[in-house]
């Protein structure tokens, strides 16, 4: 903000503003109304006032038709100033302000206040005429979103966080007049709002002097252990954007497949390059979920917008993991037709959403593929004439292959779309074929007369195998070849990983339903989760990791430090939390349930010994 001068300057600064007015070389678009019964030293003080807000003002408002000022004690005590058809009135109850022989730090907040409400009120009069609340890409920008089921814009705006003033979430004209103020006078407002600064000078021709930014698109990364708890998105190491399809299954929830983008991130010694997409550990994926903040998960909820809806940046590693190994769904990936300059207005929109969106989750109106396809259309100016809004995952890809911005033809060769990671297979396949490895093994162990279970092998699929007792897989896992038993140890690890998906579920329905006996055990248990849930939340929301500090829009040096501070805490909390939940809660288990387990770490231990003590009798083997 501008420095506040002494009251004399003030007012002498008002009788040169007002010997230059009746000069008919320098009118000025601010013309202190002459009615009414102020004094000379009030007369001055406004005059200058109104001169400093003048001199911020782009030069296409200053030529604009003049606007009359004038005192009023006819506001609310909270309303500072206001835009009426013909003028623009100020609170005469905030006159003493200005008129403080020695302002102190109160004084000088209120005339800030003044300066700021005098643009604001000007961003309503410039408004009027060019109609910049009605422009679609501000509305775009702004956060009044297009809506995929029907035409038209959602009524109301989600992106709340990191706000410089509620105010601006009222209406798209307020919108205009809000950041009107902090374009003008916040030299920070490029580095904040970088997508609506550059709105804002295109539109006047203009700009104000700005500062140096902190350098990329800051997010928070809680789950790469060793790394920064605060990370940084530099848009010239993104090669491609690659629109990431998850596939159906047969989960209700889950036929339609899951929208997700995919950053192409280089290696930080690789130049940008096709040789990026080998990268896989520093790409990045931006997957918008209904974040369930408490245990109970229901297909009501998530149908009327009961969870909020965040945008979740992962790494890829972990994606593929999640989608092939434990869902067994597949991943198509495919590089969306866009230049580096629109990757990067892209990536700035990520920021905003990141820092600022609390929206809220619909299976049918907002749900993942509605939500890829609000970030395409806001963050890419060009994809918004494209008419992409689609409900469901597979019909955004249709629309993006159809109208050439999604390249389908990397599928075309198998192989080479899986070696260079256009699509991840799912696990399945890779499970049947250990389960035929297993099988065959057996058969031919048996034919040489070497001892086996006497049932013959008891499963033909995956499932099957995973639907036995763990203590019915145990037989065959200590008879066998090396080969069998290094394919039976793959497929043993994928079925622990089902059995603790299985163990969460159970204490997710029976604990914080207050199925428990012990009340002092389910406050321990509910207390644990709840921090959990808790940390989850600030994953994705990270602008609560700044509590009510002041500061919008992306964070710079400062905040980020804050930040990052924030994040490292909360990641040691949320790993303390997750060994208590192992500790106290994993004892609780359902006796069956925890049997399970137990048999299946038994299993994986008894096995990796004997397939070590087998290496070491014949010297190595190969694994299938």
């Amino acid at each position: 903000m501008t420095a506040v001068p002494p009251p004399r300057a003030w007012r002498w600064a008002g009788v040169l503003a007002a010997l230059l007015a009746a000069s008919p070389v320098a009118a000025s678009v601010l013309q202190l109304d002459a009615r009414g019964a102020i004094g000379a030293d009030t007369r001055a003080a406004t005059r200058a006032l109104l001169d400093e807000a003048e001199a911020k003002l782009p030069p296409v408002m200053r030529q604009a038709p003049p606007v009359t000022v004038r005192w009023s004690d006819r506001l609310p005590a909270h309303v500072a100033g206001r835009a009426t058809p013909d003028a623009l009135l100020l609170n005469a109850g905030l006159q003493s302000s200005l008129l403080a022989d020695a302002p102190d730090a109160a004084a000088a907040v209120v005339r800030e206040r003044l300066l700021a409400t005098v643009i604001h009120e000007l961003g309503h009069f410039h408004d009027r005429r060019a109609r910049l609340a009605r422009d679609p890409r501000l509305l775009d920008l702004a956060g009044w979103q297009e809506r995929a089921r029907k035409p038209g814009r959602e009524r109301g705006n989600a992106f709340s966080d990191r706000s410089p003033d509620p105010y601006e979430l009222d209406s798209p004209a307020e919108f205009v007049a809000v950041n009107l103020e902090h374009f003008l006078l916040d030299p920070q407002y490029a580095c904040r709002r970088p997508a609506m600064h550059r709105h804002f000078a295109s539109h006047f021709g203009w700009a104000p002097e700005a500062v140096e930014c902190a350098p990329g698109i800051p997010y928070l990364d809680p789950v790469e252990e060793g790394g920064a708890a605060l990370a940084v998105l530099d848009p010239a190491r993104v090669y491609q954007v690659d629109y990431l399809l998850a596939e159906g299954n047969e989960e209700w929830m889950s036929r339609w497949g899951h929208s997700m983008l995919r950053l192409v991130i280089c290696a930080p010694e690789r130049e940008p390059g096709p040789e990026c997409r080998l990268d896989l550990q520093h790409h990045r994926v931006l997957s918008f979920r209904a974040f369930v903040d408490d245990v109970q998960l229901s297909s009501w909820a998530g149908l009327t917008g009961g969870y909020p809806s965040r945008l979740f940046v992962l790494p890829l590693e972990q994606v593929v993991e999640e989608y092939t190994a434990v869902q067994l769904r597949g991943l198509r990936s495919l590089p969306l037709d866009l230049a580096p300059a629109e990757i990067a207005m892209l990536l700035e929109r990520v920021g905003r959403l990141h820092w600022s969106y609390d929206g809220r989750y619909r299976f049918i109106g907002n749900n993942c593929a509605v939500e890829t396809f609000k970030l395409l259309h806001d963050g890419v100016p060009r994809l918004a004439g494209e008419r992409l809004a689609a409900l469901t995952p597979t019909g955004l890809l249709s629309k993006l292959e159809r109208r050439g911005i999604a390249d389908g033809g990397v599928l075309d060769d198998a192989g080479e779309a899986l070696r260079l990671g256009y699509r991840f297979e799912s696990l399945e396949a890779r499970f049947q074929q250990m389960l035929d490895v297993a099988r065959q093994e057996f058969a031919g162990a048996a034919d040489a007369g070497t001892p086996a279970p006497a049932a013959p092998f008891p499963a033909t699929t995956p499932a099957g195998w995973f639907a036995l007792d763990p203590r019915e897989r145990e037989p065959w896992l200590e008879r066998g070849t090396p080969r069998a038993g290094a394919a039976l140890l793959l497929l043993e690890h994928a079925a622990r990983r089902r059995q603790v998906a299985l163990a969460r579920d159970w204490l997710k329905r029976r604990y914080l339903e207050g199925a428990v006996a012990d009340p002092a055990v389910l406050e321990a248990v509910a207390a644990i989760l709840d921090g959990l849930l808790e940390g989850g939340g600030l994953a994705t929301r990270p602008a609560l990791l700044l509590g009510g500090r002041p500061g919008y829009g992306l964070p710079q040096a400062a905040e980020r430090r804050e930040v990052a501070s924030a994040a490292a805490a909360r990641r040691r909390d949320m790993e303390a939390l997750q060994a208590s939940l192992e500790e106290q809660v994993m004892p609780l288990l359902d006796p069956p349930l925890a049997a399970g387990l137990a048999a299946v770490d038994a299993n994986i231990a008894g096995l990796g010994e004997r397939l070590r003590a087998q290496q070491r009798a014949a010297g190595g083997f190969v694994l299938p």
